[in-house]
């Protein structure tokens, strides 16, 4: 992978044989199966902060970074006011994801390639099902998915950690060497490429490194990245040789 301080590294492009075994397909929802651009998680982002603003009687800026320091230790700023406040974690998901979801534009070409796609489709996500479920209806590619594991399913252990990978894949019996996994996190991508898993990392129109806290860019040059797009669609139907 080849990378430069200006932009995410790139891999070489992906061809039909990459993925001719895979016949499960593993998306995650926020960042991934809507482009970044389109700014969606903004808006949870500032009812996280006004959460946690209000929980501790701090200021904002206070409370941003205390959000931020808990997502990046424990994967979720949920888990971290879990573990360290002992919140109620349905109050919280319930608050957090009350936003505006006309800000996506439906993607029927999206919806289209994911339809195509041999074998099963899932949503793994650390924000709820209702989020999910609203998130691609409003995208207009619901219908093409098997089923959502979100974070409740996953007993509020969020990705990356091993354990709710492996509930995951039980749960659906999934077998890893014929499964893909696409990401806008490169670190939840380590344990998918362990288990044998086809990765691929998604990030922001033309490769941009500006976009996100700059610590959501680590591992995005490591070899359990197989490979890197910055439009979704694109790359699957260069998959299937369309």
């Amino acid at each position: 992978m080849s990378t430069n301080d200006d932009t995410i590294g790139r891999t070489r492009d992906a061809e039909p044989a990459d993925f001719a075994h895979v016949d499960t397909w593993v998306f995650d929802l926020d960042n991934t199966l809507y482009p970044r651009r389109t700014d969606l998680f903004s808006q949870i982002d500032a009812k996280m902060t006004d959460y946690v603003a209000e929980l501790l009687s701090v200021p904002r800026d206070e409370a941003k970074a205390v959000q931020k320091s808990f997502y990046r230790q424990y994967g979720t700023t949920l888990r971290g006011l879990m573990e360290v406040h002992r919140i109620d974690p349905d109050s919280f998901l319930s608050y957090v994801h009350n936003i505006d979801y006309s800000w996506l534009v439906p993607d029927p070409k999206l919806g289209e390639e994911i339809a195509a796609l041999p074998g099963r489709k899932f949503i793994f996500t650390n924000g709820d099902r209702g989020h999910a479920e609203r998130t691609a209806r409003q995208l207009g590619i619901f219908e093409h998915f098997e089923d959502v594991f979100d974070i409740v399913a996953a007993g509020l252990i969020p990705k990356p950690a091993a354990e709710t990978y492996d509930k995951f894949m039980g749960l659906h019996r999934i077998d890893t060497g014929r499964a893909a996994m696409f990401e806008d996190l490169a670190r939840n991508l380590e344990v998918p490429k362990r288990l044998g898993m086809r990765t691929v990392l998604i990030v922001p129109e033309n490769f941009e490194t500006t976009l996100g806290d700059a610590w959501e860019h680590e591992g995005r040059d490591g070899a359990h990245i197989d490979f890197v797009t910055d439009d979704l669609a694109r790359f699957l139907r260069r998959i299937r040789g369309a």
